[in-house]
């Protein structure tokens, strides 16, 4: 239901890059090149959902629904795994409650399915190391070429599980007693999952290594360049997920870092490879962006959701046991415990509405309200990289202003003047003219607000 409610509003920049540029490319074709915008795997379902209940926001979004859904068992199922069905039972409804879990359960995007396979490429990591088996180590192959097929960082998260492995084989930190079977084994899941991902992205191998090169440079001069620090990173994902809350903010944090080192501790003694399996997703993902000089999307990040929320189950119980023996009263455990858990529902519950205040961006009623409100005479300039979404999307006869110097010559025409900027913080830097005119001869007529980060959408006028 959470993951329904407002399904059909506006899509959003990369949404409409996804369904104009791949999903609405024939059969055929959806392979022809590669691109980080593009969630391959993802893309197929849309497309498929999309033919068969038509040309609709919704529909468009319908996989991402399924494997959000799809996310809040596998969670279940990891947690039980790993610390018994009360956790997992609080952790499932957390995660069904979560904020970010939400958003991204209603993207036209394949982040959820990411999450979906690289929570199940997990459990069979962890049982696999348990316990060999050749069944779950194919299992595991399998969930680890769908990661990677739905999208390139994937791989990320699955050369992390790699790292742990070699860390386990070389220490015995976290295994059995070696044997043969503990070694080859995984092999077999590895060399599945290498075989079928070189299969999948073979026919576009060349345009993908030419993409990496262009996705890097495009970087390096990006004029946020907040975007590639991780402390930024950070920042956001507090901000979107607690919003402008003032010292909540800080009280949050704070809070969730003590569950975060009693979770870690707490599930150490059943399953050691746990904690330490997500800690290198983050350093391997960091590691691989700034070593490329690639922007640090906190989505980069989504798939780590869920296992901290079984983190922070996990330390809340560990934590209340703890302080309850400090103060010779073990009996207050369970209510401390259960307080702790209240708490984050009752977060969960306050926070989740905001994925409902407003579209992810409204682009269409950016697009309505100048058409209906221009005049004949009246220029309507776009300010890049909105301008291109506007004339294919829309079909919009607006003018792109893609650099500083094109809106000088723009701004500098008489007569009246529409400006529709995407993103103003990004814009603002790139174009500092622009964010000088608007503090004084362009009025703000229209600010359509967005629950994106920097997705407000600003419509500036000159008479």
């Amino acid at each position: 239901m959470l993951r329904t409610a407002g399904l059909n509003a506006p899509l959003w920049y990369d949404e409409i890059w996804t369904v104009d540029t791949h999903v609405r490319l024939p059969w055929g074709e959806m392979m022809r090149e590669y691109s980080m915008n593009h969630h391959y795997f993802f893309s197929m379902k849309a497309k498929l959902v999309s033919q068969i209940f038509g040309d609709q926001p919704w529909a468009y979004r319908f996989p991402a629904v399924l494997f959000g859904v799809g996310i809040v068992a596998a969670i279940w199922w990891l947690a039980r795994d790993v610390a018994g069905t009360k956790v997992a039972h609080i952790s499932a409804l957390l995660v069904a409650l979560s904020y970010h879990q939400v958003w991204f359960s209603q993207n036209a995007r394949g982040y959820t399915e990411l999450a979906f396979w690289s929570t199940l490429g997990l459990i069979f990591f962890l049982r696999g190391t348990h316990r060999p088996t050749v069944g779950t180590w194919v299992a595991f192959g399998l969930t680890a070429a769908a990661a990677v097929f739905t999208h390139l960082t994937g791989v990320f998260f699955f050369v992390a599980l790699g790292f742990i492995w070699l860390v386990s084989l070389v220490t015995g930190f976290g295994r059995p007693a070696l044997t043969r079977d503990w070694v080859l084994r995984p092999l077999i899941g590895v060399a599945m999952a290498l075989v079928l991902i070189v299969l999948l992205y073979l026919p576009i191998f060349p345009s993908l290594v030419e993409a990496m090169g262009e996705v890097a440079a495009t970087s390096a001069v990006d004029p946020m360049q907040e975007y590639q620090s991780p402390v930024w990173t950070v920042l956001e994902g507090l901000r979107t997920a607690i919003g402008d809350t003032g010292p909540l903010t800080m009280i949050v944090a704070f809070g969730g870092l003590i569950a975060l080192a009693f979770g870690a501790a707490g599930a150490h003694s059943a399953q050691p490879l746990f904690f330490p399996s997500i800690v290198m997703h983050i350093v391997v993902t960091l590691a691989i962006l700034l070593s490329l000089d690639m922007r640090i999307w906190p989505r980069f990040f989504f798939v780590d959701i869920g296992p901290v929320i079984i983190f922070v189950v996990i330390g809340c119980w560990h934590g209340a046991g703890i302080a309850a023996r400090a103060i010779s009263q073990p009996r207050i455990g369970m209510p401390l415990f259960a307080i702790g858990v209240t708490a984050m529902i009752a977060l969960s519950v306050l926070l989740v509405p905001r994925n409902y205040a407003a579209p992810k961006q409204n682009l269409a009623g950016a697009f309505a309200f100048v058409e209906q409100t221009r005049t004949p005479s009246e220029r309507v300039y776009a300010i890049n990289p909105g301008g291109p979404v506007f004339e294919n999307h829309f079909n919009a006869n607006w003018t792109t202003i893609g650099d500083p110097e094109e809106y000088a010559k723009a701004i500098a025409q008489p007569g009246p003047v529409t400006l529709v900027v995407l993103f103003p913080n990004r814009m603002f830097s790139a174009i500092p003219q622009l964010r000088q005119d608007a503090k004084g001869q362009l009025d703000l007529v229209h600010d359509f607000p967005g629950t994106l980060g920097d997705g407000n959408v600003h419509i500036y006028r000159r008479d």
